[in-house]
């Protein structure tokens, strides 16, 4: 099998990687062409001693630390400083990073080891730091867009875990709609498929129409999500999913949601 034909149905879920350690769609997909057009130039950055998908990754690791990709809008980079600073301020840390390989990805502590290429034993250390960081994030309210029940209970569960509120659980777009008349939520997660045949897509559209939230998406279908052909979710949970990956993903996306806030 070719290098491109072992890539290809890899790429959907590094986008979904790159978008949450960027806590961008751009940005995300932005590294990802840019891992791309490197292995065109020279594809012995990937490690064929490594099963592909973690030498995709490890490649994909080695420019993300080192390229700077600025994507931001012209006037969100006026001068030098602010563009450094904006760099600075959107790097995951490594141990984030640990905790989204792990957590999200479902690569071993050893495979995360070679994509970070660290030793192995300095993984598990490194996911807890993450893990602490996440208990010791300031709680927020929580809108719930769901329309299974366990898969709403077992949502709710993890969300009052976290310390964090559920401020509703709907299961349909009116509700959602609804739900926001006299309250901001801090975060919101949404499946995409909803009772009613409406999208849960569509309702977080009317919610961005009034407000500024991170949104995590969940689907069974991530695949028809992560195209990098269109405004596409930056937060994508797979079903079924497991606790772990979501803590990892609320906890991203409210790290992402702390520096827009501290930077405004």
């Amino acid at each position: 099998m070719s290098l491109a034909d072992q890539i290809a149905p890899l790429l959907p879920h590094l986008r979904r990687y790159a978008r949450a350690l960027t806590g961008n769609q751009k940005r995300g997909d932005a590294y990802v062409r840019s891992l791309l057009e490197a292995i065109v130039a020279d594809d012995s950055i990937i490690d064929r001693g490594l099963e592909p998908r973690v030498g995709l990754y490890k490649a994909f690791y080695g420019i993300w630390s080192t390229a700077d990709l600025d994507v931001a809008k012209p006037e969100e980079a006026a001068g030098a400083e602010n563009i450094v600073s904006q760099r600075l301020s959107r790097m995951t840390p490594i141990n984030r990073q640990a905790l989204l390989l792990t957590a999200m990805e479902g690569f071993s502590n050893k495979e995360t080891a070679q994509i970070l290429q660290v030793d192995d034993a300095e993984i598990s250390p490194l996911i807890d730091a993450a893990l602490k960081e996440i208990d010791n994030q300031i709680a927020t309210n929580v809108l719930i867009i769901e329309d299974e029940p366990i898969i709403s209970m077992d949502l709710e569960q993890i969300v009052r875990d976290l310390g964090h509120d559920v401020m509703a659980t709907v299961v349909t777009r009116d509700e959602a709609v609804n739900a926001i008349a006299t309250r901001k939520p801090g975060l919101v997660l949404a499946d995409i498929q909803l009772a009613d045949g409406s999208s849960g897509i569509d309702a977080v559209k009317d919610i961005f129409a009034r407000f500024s939230v991170p949104v995590i998406f969940i689907t069974a279908y991530p695949e028809r999500l992560l195209t990098g052909e269109r405004p596409e979710p930056t937060f994508l949970i797979t079903k079924p999913f497991l606790q772990s990956t979501v803590k990892a993903a609320i906890g991203q996306a409210l790290f992402f949601n702390a520096e827009k806030s501290e930077a405004a």
